[in-house]
């Protein structure tokens, strides 16, 4: 019987029925090594010269939203991952998904690919600690450490502005919170990953380091002052780390400036509900951006993948927001 075969960007699927698989898969795994069963009914084969080399990777705020995504993306290429996050619930249920994501190959356990810790990124003695598993999980080398996370919400809680309550410290604590957060917590993180991120001799080059900021650390919206500090800040604290660790220890250091990145489909409750990307969204968000749509966590995935892989890439912040802050805006 004939056996359906798909050759496309150097990758061979063959798609074919129960009966005639185990005789297949078993003539072809000795000679191309087998990177995963996509489904009941198909295998992809990638030849070694086109396998890419699997990554260490630990992403801050990995339990929903853009790191998940991230998350998800970097297992389905291979990757492995560690992940954070400071909500137990998202982390556990994005931890459940995982092993679905990951692409192994059959003398290696999906398993084996990704660990994830519930760590409050305010506590550094808990900082410290979970750097010492990242570690032990990754056997000493870190590729790309991503800073990600942020407390939730952006804005001040019960719609307060930054002027009320005066003689409360309700305000200070949540600014407090959002600055360790979203600044001291990347900067204690890069710190102490910097011996995972030197390279080992001449034959392992050095990681990199990429911050996720936001439009927001350069456009404004009403009570954003403690979000757009943090991430005005990690725009300073990217362009001088790429000159102090890469003048020493040549470990790259960039910033990732997203816009309206639509994660409405990346948490718990989602999944539950089955619920899309495209959900929610109407003609007119996606026509006010210049490329056509809103952003997906995949835009930031590339970004991402391409600031890694670019080893004369430094000190930059590629801003990812289908044009947007290049429009000039007058109202009607």
């Amino acid at each position: 019987m004939p056996v359906p075969v798909l050759v496309q960007d150097n990758v061979i699927e063959i798609r074919l029925q129960c009966p005639h698989r185990a005789k297949l898969l078993t003539e072809l795994r000795s000679r191309t090594p087998v990177s995963k069963c996509l489904s009941t009914k198909s295998y992809e084969f990638l030849p070694d010269q086109h396998m890419s080399t699997p990554m260490n990777y630990l992403v801050t705020g990995a339990g929903r939203g853009i790191g998940r995504g991230l998350a998800r993306n970097l297992l389905a290429q291979g990757h492995r991952v560690f992940l954070l996050d400071s909500n137990e619930s998202e982390l556990s249920n994005t931890l459940s998904l995982a092993s679905d994501w990951a692409k192994s190959s059959f003398s290696v356990s999906s398993n084996s690919l990704y660990k994830g810790k519930v760590v409050d990124l305010r506590n550094r003695e808990e900082i410290k600690n979970v750097v010492g598993e990242v570690n032990e999980f990754f056997g000493g080398r870190l590729h790309a450490l991503v800073n990600n996370a942020f407390a939730t919400p952006h804005t001040w809680r019960d719609e307060k502005g930054m002027e009320d309550d005066p003689s409360s410290d309700d305000i200070m604590d949540q600014w407090d919170d959002k600055i360790a957060v979203g600044l001291t917590a990347p900067f204690l993180l890069s710190r102490l990953c910097v011996p995972m991120l030197k390279g080992k001799g001449k034959e392992s080059s050095a990681g990199c380091i990429i911050n996720i900021a936001s439009t927001r650390a350069k456009q404004a919206e009403d009570n954003h002052e403690g979000y757009s500090a943090a991430k005005g800040g990690i725009l300073g604290l990217t362009q001088s780390m790429s000159i102090s660790l890469g003048h020493r220890h040549n470990i790259r250091v960039n910033a990732i400036i997203p816009g309206w990145i639509n994660v409405e489909n990346e948490n718990k409750a989602a999944d539950e509900k089955n619920a899309k990307w495209e959900d929610g969204m109407t003609d007119e968000d996606h026509s006010w951006h210049p490329a056509g749509r809103v952003g997906k966590v995949e835009d930031i995935y590339k970004a991402v993948k391409f600031l890694v892989e670019s080893d004369f890439v430094t000190g930059e912040e590629i801003v990812v927001d289908g044009g947007v802050t290049r429009k000039m805006y007058y109202p009607e």
